[in-house]
C-alpha cells in the first residue's frame, strides 16, 4: 500500500510499466509457450496411481470364460438387426429376460432443429433396451452401468454379444453389492441422452421419451463398450466428455491397471505407450498425444457415449476395441476378464470416486499433468492482457490531464462520449446474438429462395453473418462525440483486453484446452492492435486469429497429428461440417462451445476489429 500511496514510488512504478511493457509482454508469451511445451516432458508429469483405497489392488481372480457364447450372441444380434432394419428390440428383451434380468424398454423421439449432414433427417426415433441385475447383497441404492451403442450397419455387434455374455456370467455371482444395468442404446448419443434424462427424470434437451418403468440405484460409474470385431489388437481409452469434462482419474488408472494385468494392449488417442520418455522422440510422442487430447477436449463434443454421463456427476469412460495389423490378438475371453475385473473393483466402492483428479492432461496412460502444473501456462498469457491494460490505463490518466505529480495539465484531449463507446460494444454483442439465433430461425426462408438444403442454409447463414459483422461495427462511432481523440480507442481497447482476460480466465477453469487454444492465438494480436501504424497488417493479423480461422487451423492440425492429412478443399469441407456439428451438439446435448463463441468471443474480437478502424 505504501508503494501505491507514495507519489514518487507510484511514478516510478508507472514508468517501469510503460517503458518495459513490450519486453515484459514478449517474455510472458515466450514463458507461457515454453511452459506448455514442457508439460509433455517427464519431470513436469506425475506417475499415475489409484487414490481410492477400495480399488488400490487388482488382485481379483477373473473367471470369465464365455467368449464363444458372446460371439454366438453377436451373430444372432447381427441377423436380427439386419431383418429388423434397426435395433432388434423384441429379441433383446427376450434374450435379457432369459438371462434372468429385469428388462425394460424406453422409446424416444427427437426433432432436430435442422437435419444433420450424414442422414438429412428431421426426426430421430428409437428404442433403448436395458436389463437390471439386482444386487443380492444390498438394497438397490447404488448401481453400475455397462452400455453398448446399437450403431448402424455391422458396428458394435460383438460389443452387444459380449454385454449379453457378461450379463449371463454376472447373474451367477453372489458378491454383487450394487445393481448392474446392461444398456443397449439406439442412435448413439441421442439415445444415451434420452435414457439419462428418463433415468434422472429431467428434460433439458427437449427429447420426448416414454416413462421409465424400472430403475436401479444411484449410478456410481459407467463403462461404454465399442467393439466391431471378433478379436482385437488393442483397446483405445476415450475420456473426453461434454464441454471438456473428464472422468475421475482413478477410473482411467483402474482400466490401465487391469490391461497391464491381463497383458492387454491399451492406447490413448490411438497411440501406444512408450518407455523412452527421456529421449526427444519420446517427448514428441507425448506432446502429440497431449495435443490430440486438447483438440478433442477443446471441441466440447463428447467423444463417446460416456461423455453424457459426466453431466450427471457419473464417472464414465468409453473403451473402443481396435482391430489393426498388430501381431498381438486378444479374444473375447481376455476382454471379458478385463471388464469383469473392473466391475468387481467398482463394486467395492463405498462412495463416489472423488479422491483423484478431475482436471488433468494425459501425455500417456502411465503419467499425467495435473491442473496445478498446466494452469500457469495460460496464466502468463492473461498476464499479457493485464500488462497492456495497465499501460493503457496509465496513458489514459496522463491524457486525462492529471500529471504524475498530481498537477492538472492544461492541454487535454477531449474525453470520449459514453455513446461513442457503448454503441460499438452493443452492436458487437447484437451481432453475436444474430449469429446465435438467425441461422436456425431463417433456414426455411433460405431454402425457399436458394437451392440449398436446410443444413447448408444454416451453415451458410452463420458464415454470412460472421463475415458481415466485420463491416458493421467500426463505422458507427464516426459521427459520435469523442471519435477524434486517442482516448476513445484506448478506452475501448482497455475494456476489450479486460473483457478478454476474464473470458479466458473463466473458460480455462472449465475447459483448459479451449482457453489455451484461444489464448495462444488471440492474445498477442489483441495486445498490439491499434488504429495507428500498419493498419492493414493489424487487420490481416486479426483475420488470421479470428475464432473461425482458429477452428480451421485446429482441424488441419488434428488431421496431421492423427496422421490422416487432408487437402485444403477437404479441410474446408470438414470445417463446414464442424460448424454444423457444433451447432447441432448445442441444441441436442447442451454443448457450450457455440454460444460461448457467439455471445462472448466473437463480440470481443469485433471490438478489437473496431479498435483497428477507429477514427
Amino acid at each position: 500500500m505504501g508503494l501505491l500511496s507514495d507519489p514518487n514510488r507510484r511514478q516510478a512504478l508507472s514508468r517501469v510499466v510503460t517503458q518495459l511493457n513490450t519486453p515484459l509482454c514478449i517474455i510472458s508469451y515466450l514463458v507461457g509457450t515454453m511452459w506448455f511445451l514442457g508439460l509433455a516432458f517427464q519431470p513436469f508429469t506425475l506417475r499415475s496411481y489409484i487414490s481410492e483405497n477400495s480399488m488400490g489392488s487388482t488382485m481379483v481372480e477373473e473367471q470369465f470364460v464365455s467368449g464363444e457364447r458372446g460371439l454366438s450372441y453377436a451373430r444372432e444380434f447381427a441377423a436380427h438387426k439386419k431383418s429388423a432394419g434397426g435395433s432388434p428390440v423384441a429379441w433383446l428383451e427376450r434374450t435379457m429376460r432369459g438371462l434372468g434380468l429385469e428388462v425394460y424398454s424406453q422409446s424416444f423421439v427427437r426433432t432436430l432443429p435442422f437435419p444433420d449432414e450424414t442422414t438429412e433427417r428431421f426426426m430421430v426415433k428409437g428404442t433403448n433396451v436395458y436389463g437390471i441385475l439386482r444386487a443380492p447383497r444390498a438394497a438397490s441404492t447404488e448401481s453400475l452401468v455397462l452400455s453398448v451403442p446399437c450403431s448402424e450397419g455391422q458396428n458394435n455387434n460383438q460389443a452387444v454379444g459380449l454385454l449379453l455374455a457378461l450379463a449371463s456370467y454376472f447373474r451367477g455371482q453372489i458378491y454383487w453389492a450394487k445393481d448392474i444395468i446392461f444398456l443397449v442404446n439406439e442412435h448413439d448419443l441421442i439415445g444415451m441422452e434420452a435414457w439419462l434424462e428418463g433415468y434422472h427424470d429431467v428434460n433439458v434437451t427437449e427429447i420426448k421419451s416414454s416413462v421409465m418403468l424400472g430403475r436401479a440405484g444411484a449410478i456410481q460409474a459407467a463403462v461404454s463398450l465399442e467393439m466391431s470385431s471378433d478379436v482385437i489388437t488393442s483397446f483405445d481409452l476415450v475420456v473426453e466428455g461434454l464441454n471438456g469434462q473428464l472422468p475421475n482419474l482413478d477410473l482411467v488408472n483402474l482400466f490401465y491397471a487391469f490391461c497391464q494385468k491381463n497383458t492387454l494392449l491399451c492406447t490413448i488417442q490411438g497411440k501406444l505407450q512408450r518407455t523412452d520418455f527421456d529421449t526427444f522422440p519420446g517427448y514428441l510422442h507425448s506432446l502429440q498425444t497431449m495435443l490430440i487430447m486438447m483438440l478433442k477436449q477443446g471441441s466440447g463434443r463428447p467423444q463417446g457415449d460416456h461423455g453424457l454421463f459426466l453431466r450427471y456427476h457419473i464417472e464414465a469412460i468409453t473403451l473402443r476395441g481396435i482391430n489393426s495389423f498388430r501381431q498381438y490378438k486378444y479374444d473375447m475371453n481376455t476382454v471379458g476378464k478385463t471388464l469383469e475385473g473392473m466391475f468387481r473393483k467398482l463394486n467395492n466402492l463405498s462412495e463416489r470416486l472423488h479422491q483423484s483428479y478431475f482436471f488433468y492432461l494425459l501425455p500417456c496412460l502411465s503419467r499425467f499433468v495435473s491442473i496445478g502444473i498446466y494452469m500457469p501456462a495460460i496464466g502468463f498469457f492473461i498476464l499479457i492482457l493485464i500488462l497492456r491494460s495497465l499501460d493503457l490505463w496509465i496513458k489514459l490518466r496522463r491524457s486525462d490531464g492529471t500529471a504524475e505529480d498530481g498537477v492538472m495539465d492544461t492541454e487535454q484531449d477531449p474525453r470520449p462520449g459514453i455513446l461513442s463507446l457503448a454503441t460499438p460494444i452493443v452492436i458487437c454483442h447484437a451481432t453475436g446474438l444474430s449469429l446465435y439465433y438467425l441461422p436456425v430461425m431463417s433456414q426455411e426462408m433460405a431454402t425457399d429462395h436458394f437451392p440449398v438444403s436446410e443444413s447448408e442454409a444454416v451453415v451458410l447463414t452463420a458464415i454470412a453473418i460472421y463475415v458481415a459483422g466485420l463491416a458493421l461495427p467500426h463505422n458507427t462511432h464516426r459521427v459520435l462525440s469523442g471519435a477524434g481523440s486517442d482516448q476513445g480507442w484506448m478506452t475501448l481497447k482497455l475494456i476489450s483486453l479486460l473483457y478478454l482476460a476474464v473470458l479466458l480466465g473463466c473458460i480455462s477453469l472449465i475447459n483448459f484446452s479451449l482457453g489455451f487454444l484461444l489464448a495462444v492465438t488471440i492474445v498477442p494480436v489483441a495486445a498490439i492492435v491499434q488504429p495507428t501504424g500498419p493498419r492493414a497488417l493489424y487487420a490481416l493479423l486479426l483475420v488470421l486469429i479470428t475464432p473461425a480461422t482458429t477452428l480451421l487451423g485446429s482441424i488441419f492440425l488434428y488431421r496431421e497429428l492423427i496422421e490422416y492429412p487432408v487437402s485444403l478443399l477437404e479441410c474446408w469441407q470438414l470445417f463446414l461440417q464442424a460448424i454444423a456439428g457444433g451447432m447441432l451438439d448445442h441444441y441436442l446435448y447442451g454443448s457450450l462451445l457455440f454460444p460461448f463463441i457467439a455471445f462472448f468471443v466473437y463480440p470481443c474480437w469485433l471490438q478489437l476489429w473496431n479498435v483497428v478502424f477507429w477514427k
